[in-house]
């Protein structure tokens, strides 16, 4: 009990449970949308592209200042870049050539990634000493421990300015997850509409890759909608479920890492994420295989009474 009360008292931890807790509530509710519309791979691109991104703003800086930068109000634009660059050359690719979309996304993911991995071996090894490449390795995986509060305030403002979005669009967005051609004909701009539900998701990826990692932040996307779409059937109802459930994963995670020392930050909130998967998966009323196991015996035995 002494050690929880130390751990939150500290500004550091409540830095990072604040920042991890508004990551998990952005991601959750805008992956929603990936998920309902079976786009998770398109996240998973994103997700591995920034870190492409990333090192290509650090190097820029690096370049113009002498000094390499990793600042999330620089490496958050970069990642969003890259994560645009991506998915624009998948849709060259498929629209100009015989590849299908599936394998254009996996194409374009090992491109990034790849390439990524690359820059960063380099600035690593590179001679003379690159100014600031201690850390860089930290967006594969994540480190959560690193976030500032300079760096809160941009999850803020990226996370919020997403929220909204999704709110003010909600009715468009809506119809063009449930039904496009639908909503083509109430004379909703369909390319624009798919343009704009992008944006939200390379959002909704970004913010978490300091954090969480390139790697896991598309369990982040996808994990707290799956979890509650297994308790609601309306969309309001299953953004709402997910953004709480994304915010509860940040949240243990990040104090579960405060606790132990060993335990790594950005699998911790997937773990969580994953563990409130199973318990929805479980022992959602409606959906859950226990509670609907036992249902239809208790229907049974009403009818054979």
């Amino acid at each position: 009990m002494l050690d929880l009360l130390e751990t939150l008292n500290d500004p550091t931890f409540r830095t990072v449970f604040m920042g991890t807790a508004a990551i998990g509530a952005v991601s959750g509710a805008l992956g929603c949308f990936a998920y309902l519309r079976k786009q998770s791979l398109i996240g998973d691109v994103i997700s591995h592209s920034s870190l492409f991104g990333v090192m290509l703003f650090f190097i820029i800086s690096y370049l113009v200042t002498g000094q390499g930068s990793k600042s999330l109000f620089l490496l958050i634009p970069g990642a969003i870049f890259a994560g645009f660059l991506s998915l624009w050359l998948t849709n060259w690719l498929v629209h100009n050539t015989r590849v299908r979309e599936d394998s254009g996304l996996g194409v374009m993911l090992a491109i990034f990634f790849g390439s990524g991995i690359f820059m960063l071996r380099w600035v690593q090894s590179a001679k003379p000493v690159i100014p600031g490449r201690r850390g860089l390795e930290d967006y594969i995986f994540g480190m959560a421990a690193a976030m500032t509060r300079s760096d809160l305030i941009m999850i803020a403002i990226v996370g919020a300015g997403s929220i909204l979005m999704m709110l003010l669009f909600w009715k468009q967005l809506k119809a063009y997850t449930f039904d496009p051609i639908f909503c083509q004909s109430l004379g909703y701009r369909f390319r624009w509409l798919d343009a704009l539900l992008i944006v939200l998701l390379v959002n909704g990826i970004v913010i978490g890759i300091q954090c969480i990692g390139v790697v896991l932040m598309i369990a982040m996307m996808v994990t707290p909608g799956a979890s509650a779409r297994q308790w609601t059937r309306s969309l309001g109802g299953m953004v709402l479920l997910a953004s709480i459930f994304g915010a509860m994963s940040g949240a243990a995670g990040s104090l579960a890492s405060s606790l132990w020392s060993d335990v790594p930050t950005g699998p911790s909130i997937v773990l969580a994420g994953i563990a409130i998967f199973v318990v929805s998966v479980l022992f959602a009323p409606e959906r859950g295989v226990i509670t609907g196991g036992i249902n239809r015996e208790g229907n049974i035995e009403e009818q054979t009474a």
